[in-house]
């Protein structure tokens, strides 16, 4: 008799295990910069901070859903 998981639940539990890994990763990185550094806050006008710091949201925010999509479009 084997012992160990089925090959293809392991490959699944990988797959979750990293998406919600870069997931957490991402949002955690974005709030830290966002607010901590007060680059997502825009006070009287729109600064090249705030610029930067959307631009390098919507791209990573892109490139995240990009990952998730191949990842998950891959068979079991």
């Amino acid at each position: 008799m084997e012992s160990g998981w089925d090959p293809k639940a392991t490959r699944m539990f990988k797959k979750i295990m990293n998406s919600v890994s870069f997931t957490l990763l991402w949002m955690i990185t974005m709030a830290t910069a966002g607010f901590y550094f007060e680059m997502a806050i825009i006070e009287k006008a729109v600064a090249v901070k705030n610029i930067i710091f959307f631009s390098v949201f919507f791209i990573s925010l892109l490139l995240l859903i990009r990952y998730l999509y191949i990842t998950w479009k891959s068979e079991w």
